[in-house]
């Protein structure tokens, strides 16, 4: 985590000033690059589950992304292997923006780090829970605490990427930042290995995930002529809740009234039918679970679209600012997105240890308030950091215009980092806990649906990428040519404040949406109400139609 958050929270840096790439581009590749590191994360989930196990995928991958390291610190190091020396903010150099062989050294080093570290985030911590697989409250307990020191030990990593290798990165320079990153990824390697005799490892499913999931839809489509009754007697059946490989226990989940052609996929048409023409009340009820999360799912990634903001353009704002806090030291712009990362470190114990425990007295649940009010808050809160933003970017550029020789103090932007940080501890630990609780031990997709939560990421910073070129393109028409919001490399010609204003509409009302689904969707945690049996069941054990419960 140390290594891949030293190299996205700073590369904006290193693709505008050293690759001569404009600040627009710059932005939407690192954007483009963040948001693939988080959609490969279900290639991650799809692999582990369904074929390597996430030992291995950790192990295959982690070498994947050393070796994206190595050639980043490799270019950076060579002059030869990068554009000639210039300066971007200047109008009068001539800057040369990387291409040929030196674009393509640069995007294949970006995208083995994307690969590598998108195939491993879901494991890392699906491996970890994978050791607390017992069934006793004891092991649940630890599991929970797992999570909590899981997600402390994640922030502790970013905090110390965003301060010291930023830092590094500053001083050093960026082939250094590179060779420490790749350090960093060899010694946690060495980590993963030498605890190989002590490790519980989940057996992959062998057969892939999705091949369930496609057969309920087949069946349901073949089966749409049939009549789904309302009351349901002992002339239809349903399939047995065998597992395919054996492994897991059989589980049985309620039904809903929601998505009600799916069922069709259980009724009994012969004495004698193949998994694609009759499925198991369990796996229609784990394909409702999946389409049901997908609402709150997309709901989401307005959220990290702003996050995208934070990462790119206010970093670029600190460029534009006063970054002295002493007389000879200089903040590193992309150090103040270590603000939430401080924030968080302190929060999430007094969360735990305060907020919960009122909370659960007033609303009698042991986590205090549900995963979905969790994600509710932080979506509110978040808007405000684009608020914040947008205010500060308004006072900056009028600052600069009054007097170009003092800039505005870069912590002038420290409380859209503080106010996002304390959105994030609602919302992203929120999210994680939501998709842990629909997932089941029979589903076998532990790491797939962990792998969701970082897909909300990826398709945010890829709507950030949209977003940014469809707004230059709307903003230049508009302004007959004169350039768009976003179109210039200096800011103090840009509109970056109506920009911010334009996603902090966008952030309200996607909270309003949230609100209108998280309202439809009933949040009913799997775990709660499935029944597991010891023993996998047989065709002779099917179960009649009318023992589904309807609700």
């Amino acid at each position: 985590m140390m290594a891949i958050a030293a190299v996205g929270n700073n590369l904006i840096t290193y693709v505008f000033n050293d690759l001569h790439f404009p600040l627009s581009k710059s932005a939407n590749i690192v954007t483009n690059f963040i948001g693939t590191v988080f959609l490969l994360s279900l290639v991650g989930g799809f692999l582990s589950d369904s074929y390597l196990g996430s030992f291995r995928t950790m192990l295959i991958f982690g070498l994947i992304e050393l070796s994206g390291f190595v050639v980043l610190a490799v270019q950076a190091h060579f002059p030869g292997l990068q554009p000639p020396k210039c300066r971007m903010d200047m109008e009068d150099d001539d800057c040369v923006e990387a291409s040929g062989y030196r674009a393509w050294i640069f995007f294949t080093g970006l995208y083995l780090v994307a690969l590598g570290s998108g195939c491993l985030k879901p494991n890392i911590i699906s491996h970890g829970a994978d050791q607390f697989s017992g069934g006793s409250n004891h092991q649940k307990k630890k599991v929970s605490t797992y999570f909590n020191c899981a997600y402390f030990a994640f922030c502790s990593g970013e905090l110390v990427a965003l301060t010291l290798l930023v830092y590094v990165q500053t001083r050093s320079g960026m082939d250094v930042g590179f060779g420490v990153s790749a350090a960093v990824m060899g010694m946690a390697l060495i980590c993963l290995i030498s605890g190989t005799p002590f490790y519980a490892n989940t057996p992959p499913r062998g057969t892939p995930i999705f091949i369930p999931i496609a057969q309920v839809f087949v069946a349901a489509i073949t089966k749409r002529k049939q009549v789904c009754p309302s009351q349901l007697d002992n002339s239809n059946s349903v399939a047995n809740n065998n597992n395919a490989d054996g492994d897991a226990p059989a589980v049985q989940l309620l039904h809903t009234q929601k998505f009600r052609f799916l069922d069709k996929a259980c009724i009994r048409a012969a004495s004698s039918e193949s998994g694609w023409r009759l499925c198991s009340v369990s796996q229609v009820s784990q394909v409702k679970i999946l389409i049901s999360v997908v609402p709150i799912f997309a709901c989401t990634i307005i959220f990290n679209t702003i996050l995208a903001q934070l990462q790119t353009f206010s970093v670029q704002q600190g460029v534009a600012m006063d970054t002295r806090i002493a007389h000879n030291f200089k903040i590193p712009p992309a150090s103040l997105q270590s603000i939430p990362y401080f924030m968080l470190i302190f929060l999430v114990p007094l969360y735990e240890t305060v907020f919960v425990p009122a909370l659960r007295k007033l609303t009698g649940r042991p986590s205090g308030i549900s995963p979905l009010q969790r994600v509710g808050i932080g979506l509110f809160i978040a808007t405000f950091s684009m608020v914040s933003a947008a205010i500060v970017e308004h006072k900056r550029r009028s600052s600069s215009s009054l007097n170009k020789d003092q800039p505005l103090s870069i912590f002038w932007i420290a409380p859209q980092f503080l106010i996002f940080g304390m959105s994030e501890m609602f919302t992203a630990v929120g999210l994680v806990e939501f998709f842990y609780k629909q997932s089941t031990d029979g589903m076998q997709m532990h790491s797939f649906l962990t792998a969701m939560t970082y897909c909300s990421y990826s398709f945010g910073f890829y709507l950030s990428s949209v977003l940014v070129s469809t707004v230059n393109k709307v903003t230049s028409l508009a302004s007959a040519g004169k350039g768009g919001w976003l179109s210039d490399n200096d800011l103090n010609k840009d509109r970056l404040d109506l920009f911010y204003w334009l996603l902090a509409a966008l952030s309200l009302i996607n909270f309003f949406n949230y609100l209108f689904w998280s309202n439809w969707y009933t949040c009913q945690s799997p775990n709660s109400i499935h029944q597991q049996h010891n023993s996998m069941t047989t065709d002779d054990d099917a179960l009649d139609v009318q023992d589904i419960s309807y609700r």
